[in-house]
């Protein structure tokens, strides 16, 4: 029980890295399928993140102008979300989910898509 009471702070933030690893690769494999379905792929990174590296057919758009953009998003086919660390494309997530898209994924790292 001492053990718990020291690290778990440490255990918890293994398990949501842990987490996201999991989540990343489940949507890695999913890709094809929601391509098929006419995905929108979405990389919430900045502007010269994006300049300096990213995939082919994701359209860029930063988190900070996602809420002013979404008129750009389809809310007919699935969403699929990067950013650097799947952090920022966890926020877009939620934000999407709140504005009614129910078809949303978080792929994690934008190098995802070129799996």
């Amino acid at each position: 029980m001492e053990f718990l009471k020291n690290y778990w702070p440490i255990m918890a933030l293994a398990l949501w890295f842990g987490y996201k690893w999991w989540n990343a690769r489940r949507v890695v494999a999913m890709l094809p399928t929601l391509k098929q379905q006419g995905a929108t792929l979405v990389d919430v990174r900045s502007v010269s993140e994006f300049a300096h590296a990213n995939a082919p057919g994701t359209l860029n758009i930063p988190l900070q102008e996602l809420g002013s953009r979404l008129a750009e998003i389809p809310r007919t086919a699935p969403v699929v979300l990067a950013c650097a660390s799947g952090t920022r494309s966890g926020m877009a997530r939620m934000l999407l989910k709140k504005h009614g898209y129910q078809n949303v994924h978080n792929i994690g790292v934008w190098a995802n898509f070129l799996k």
